[in-house]
């Protein structure tokens, strides 16, 4: 868990932490905080000291909403090839996953990044490939780069890429969860820097913390959001300076903004956020799947999709319950056989308590 040095400087944090009389709830908004949180055993340490340590909208594939699940089933069953990277495989539809159809024998293949799915297309000339993107704003460098590079023109993306802040300002003016915290994502931070975050201290008071990966990080990240809470202030800080700077990849944000426009776009569980996620601008329209096949998914936008019955995962995504609390969790929902995309994903909370903690 902790080289010698390390436990030593996590042991004073934990003492402070226990000590102060301050029991803040706080919210993290990424799936690998999750994971090295449990996985350190960190979670009892905090409950321990009474202190809520709870997971918000971090996964990717699971804030993608049902219709976006159906609207990449539609193109696999016209016979386009689909790629996708792994976790998306087994998010159910309404009634299958790609999975499901790579099985029946449609063309849908698993891709570790954009870039392989474009080497597809120009080996296959006379396939259309669909790459389907999801991912934060850590991710969405990575496609834009590719779309302004001009890939084949049987190359196209379905673009299902969120961006973090304003799903924060959501989830604090939706007013179901009191937040007194925030731990902000790392990964994401790299590519947008600190400045982002900033109105969620200055119009309302929250504390944030952007922090990296290691316990001892998680622990750092817990302990300076007391401290501010202690010293009433409001403040952005960066604990993981190491990695991210105050600007951001300045690059990596003037690729985004040159390929995509922000909209307003529904995450699951949530109402439509405005401004949260990322559309294809029209000079590159060409490699816009919404656009180049609208004639087959035109019946997907005149329905209307649920959570599988049952699933609680908007509610998870929302902070408003644990994985236990949903009746399926280890039960008819299991990673093999997952109702939600919170099971399934790898950075889902539900697939990250079930892994460490089954049978709590």
């Amino acid at each position: 868990m902790f080289s010698l040095q390390d436990k030593k400087t996590a042991e004073k944090i934990i003492s402070k932490i226990k000590k102060s009389r301050y029991k803040p709830k706080i919210m993290h908004v990424c799936g690998t905080h999750q994971d090295t949180i449990l996985k350190n055993g960190l979670d009892h340490i905090f409950q321990e000291s009474k202190i809520q340590v709870t997971p918000g909208p971090g996964c990717p594939v699971c804030v993608t909403t049902p219709r976006e699940i159906e609207k990449i089933l539609t193109l696999a069953r016209s016979g386009l090839t689909i790629t996708t990277f792994g976790d998306m495989m087994n998010v159910p539809g309404e009634k299958k996953s790609l999975r499901d159809l790579k099985t029946e024998g449609y063309d849908i293949r698993t891709v570790y990044g954009i870039e392989d799915a474009v080497l597809i297309a120009e080996k296959n000339p006379d396939k259309e490939i669909v790459f389907m993107a999801v991912g934060f704003e850590t991710t969405a460098p990575s496609t834009a780069a590719v779309i302004h590079n001009e890939p084949p023109t049987n190359f196209s993306v379905l673009c299902c890429h969120r961006t973090m802040p304003n799903a924060l300002r959501k989830i604090v003016e939706m007013g179901e969860i009191k937040i007194d915290g925030i731990i902000e994502p790392g990964h994401v931070s790299t590519i947008i820097g600190t400045k982002p975050y900033r109105f969620l201290s200055e119009e309302y008071k929250i504390p944030q913390v952007i922090t990296g990966f290691e316990p001892l990080d998680v622990l750092a990240a817990v302990w300076m959001i007391i401290k501010q809470i202690e010293n009433n202030k409001s403040l952005v800080e960066n604990e993981y300076s190491r990695v991210v700077k105050e600007t951001g990849n300045i690059k990596a944000q003037r690729l985004i903004q040159e390929v995509f426009t922000l909209v307003d776009k529904k995450w699951r569980g949530f109402p439509e956020i405005p401004k949260s996620a990322l559309k294809i601008r029209d000079r590159y329209q060409k490699y816009d799947a919404e656009i180049k096949y609208e004639k087959t998914l035109e019946e997907i936008k005149r329905k209307e999709y649920a959570e599988p019955q049952g699933c609680r995962c908007g509610e998870l995504l929302r902070g408003l319950i644990t994985p236990h609390e949903c009746p399926l969790f280890g039960k008819r929902c299991k990673p093999e056989t997952p109702v939600g995309p919170c099971m399934v994903s790898s950075e889902g909370s539900c697939n990250i308590e079930y892994r460490y903690h089954r049978k709590k």
